[in-house]
């Protein structure tokens, strides 16, 4: 059985710099696990890595889809499949890079072989929407299918959405659909679990504002301009909803002072962190790391070795 590599953590924990590090070490080949690197034309505020560093350590997955388009976590697994089958055929191995951890659960554990997204259906749920509100589309979610509804909140257009759009598609509720997980685990692949899980939440946070005040003094605002006059993307778009892109977003709508947009942006980017810490202390099998602490690198690739020749 061959081994794919999950590197893990919050925002701001350093993976970017560790995974490079151990691709100089091992014969790895980097696949981002993110939500929003996956968008062109999104790089300050997501923190990308630059061009000479992706010309050094390639990522795949990066840049793969402008940023009015959808990406889901069926669509992940599918590219990253790929790439791991491709990174394999060439003898090396997958290091999977990031913080979606939704991402990294529908890969490890499968994922439910939704139906595809139906342009029709979704105007219609839209245009429902547009004269009852989304909280009455939730209430009309909560008859169709009860579990979905109480895990998504009534003012969640994106999964409201996609709730209704697999019943009307299908006929089954998503619920079932989840229960079903017709696309099972890859039982010819193993995943190695790593993560960076700083000891103090403290120190954590104060690396989530320096990154954030260095973004927003790097034209951060001037990247979202660029994105706000691009016609046809909204901030309903999913690309749009990414933390720092949603406040300035309402920065430049009018909605907010910049000065309250930085603030709400660091609160929404610390909560993210929050979340992620929450599902790696669920994980099993993770092998946990300081990021924080000297010589990371080393214990890690230490762990790694003893792995590797057991």
């Amino acid at each position: 059985m061959k081994t794919a590599v999950c590197l893990m953590g919050p925002t701001a924990s350093g993976k970017t710099d560790v995974a490079i590090s151990l691709c100089k070490r091992f014969p790895f080949d980097i696949i981002s696990v993110d939500s929003a690197l996956v968008y062109r034309g999104m790089d300050i505020g997501t923190a990308k890595p630059d061009a000479e560093t992706l010309q050094r350590a390639p990522h795949r997955l990066i840049n793969i889809r402008d940023p009015e388009e959808g990406y889901s976590a069926g669509d992940f697994v599918r590219d990253a499949r790929r790439e791991i089958g491709n990174i394999q055929a060439a003898g090396r191995v997958p290091l999977l890079v990031g913080g979606t951890m939704m991402y990294f659960r529908a890969l490890i554990g499968g994922i439910a072989e939704l139906p595809s997204a139906d342009a029709e259906i979704r105007a219609s749920i839209d245009a429902d929407a547009e004269k009852a509100g989304w909280p009455a589309i939730h209430a009309r979610l909560q008859e169709i299918d009860p579990a979905a509804a109480e895990r998504i909140k009534p003012n969640d257009r994106q999964r409201i959405q996609r709730a209704l759009e697999v019943y009307l598609a299908s006929g089954t509720p998503l619920s079932e659909w989840h229960s079903r997980a017709r696309t099972a685990q890859d039982h010819n692949l193993s995943f190695l679990k790593i993560a960076l899980q700083p000891a103090t939440r403290r120190v954590l946070h104060e690396r989530i504002e320096e990154r954030l005040n260095l973004m927003l003094n790097n034209s951060f605002l001037d990247e979202v301009k660029v994105l706000h006059e691009r016609p046809g993307l909204t901030a309903e778009h999913p690309s749009m909803r990414s933390v720092g892109y949603r406040q300035l977003w309402a920065h430049l709508d009018g909605e907010l002072s910049m000065e309250e947009a930085g603030k709400r942006a660091l609160y929404a980017t610390r909560q993210l962190a929050k979340r992620q810490i929450t599902w790696l202390r669920n994980e099993s099998d993770l092998t946990s790391f300081d990021p924080l602490e000297g010589r990371t690198i080393d214990a890690i690739s230490t762990s790694l070795r003893e792995f590797f020749n057991a």
